[in-house]
């Protein structure tokens, strides 16, 4: 599964063992209860796993709005596809991965693969003299005729944590038992190289055994 903020793009990729409401349950619960900003709103495509009523009641409970895509618009979950392909597939590989694995490749995305995404970003981008930054946000310009154009500036980029506390009135977004301060300490607690070369050392280990194994098998 994985979660995308629209306005921050903030991630948390998880991983469970089978796509069914019995085993999705619990993600979802569990993802939201990381992000450090109070959700408003929860969009998902059309999946059964999403589309229940025990979703609906969770999600109803936190009172957070359900929305879901419509059928053969695949822009609806735009945002959500997009890093689908740049994060998971880039981390996780397109390969088949056995169910069983589930709980070490979970492990993996939460322990250090999002604190990667959402705090750090690769370094440097020599050609512009600027660091790196994982997310673009765009510049919406609307011309005379009404029609609306997104423009992509390398200034704009930034990480989902720095976008987030460039927000106007931050503060007042987070969640009662989270600071700014805090999230600073845990954003400044590695640089970003050592953050990369966490993520890329522990993945290679990590999917180097799950190959293994299945060569075994």
């Amino acid at each position: 599964m994985n979660a995308v903020d629209e306005i921050t793009q903030y991630e948390f990729v998880g991983a469970v063992a089978h796509i069914s409401e019995l085993f999705l349950l619990p993600l979802p619960t569990s993802l939201l209860e990381f992000f450090p900003f109070v959700i408003r709103g929860f969009h998902s495509d059309n999946g059964s796993e999403y589309i229940n009523y025990r979703v609906a009641k969770m999600l109803n409970k936190l009172h957070i709005e359900f929305t879901q895509s419509r059928s053969r618009h695949s822009n609806d979950n735009a945002l959500a596809q997009s890093k689908n392909a740049s994060v998971v597939r880039k981390h996780l590989g397109y390969e088949h991965l056995p169910s069983h694995h589930a709980q070490a490749v979970n492990a993996f995305t939460v322990e250090l693969l999002t604190p990667y995404l959402n705090f750090h970003g690769p370094r440097p981008v020599a050609s512009l003299g600027l660091p790196s930054r994982p997310c673009f946000f765009p510049t919406t310009r609307t011309d005379k005729k009404g029609r609306i154009k997104k423009i992509y500036r390398y200034k704009n980029m930034m990480t989902p944590y720095d976008k987030l506390k460039s927000l106007p009135k931050a503060h007042t977004f987070l969640k009662t038992t989270v600071t700014f301060s805090a999230l600073d300490a845990l954003a400044l607690s590695i640089t970003d190289n050592e953050a990369v070369e966490r993520v890329n050392q522990a993945g290679a280990k990590r999917f180097d055994k799950i190959r293994l194994a299945r060569k075994r098998a």
